[in-house]
């Protein structure tokens, strides 16, 4: 990345393998959009639930030229499946991103063939 990935770890404490798996799910997102310009990751243990046991919230704010794409994923028992889970939607994101910026995203098939009857 272009841009230091930045982890923000709250009220859980803070790990080295947590850290090590945020890193590595981060460098992968390069493959799926190459122009990150920064990625920040939250991850954050709700105390709002004490019967349920514990859990979490994983946001990631990712930015590349012209947008800024966000994915929130809370309430799982298993910080590593709430990470699983976030990039997995980031991912989507970028891949859709980086659609839209080649232009290959399709347009309805009705709305084509109105414009070429105006012609």
């Amino acid at each position: 990345m272009q841009v230091p990935l930045q982890i923000v770890v709250r009220n859980l404490h803070h790990s080295e393998a947590l850290e090590a798996r945020v890193r590595e799910d981060a460098a992968k997102l390069e493959t799926f959009h190459p122009r990150i310009v920064s990625c920040r990751v939250t991850i954050e243990e709700s105390r709002k639930h004490q019967q349920q046991g514990r859990l979490f919230q994983v946001r990631i704010d990712a930015r590349v030229p012209g947008r800024e794409l966000v994915v929130d994923r809370d309430h799982h028992e298993d910080v590593y499946v709430a990470l699983r889970d976030a990039f997995h939607a980031m991912t989507r994101k970028l891949e859709d991103a980086a659609r839209t910026a080649r232009g290959d995203v399709k347009t309805h098939w009705k709305a084509e063939a109105d414009t070429e009857e105006k012609e």
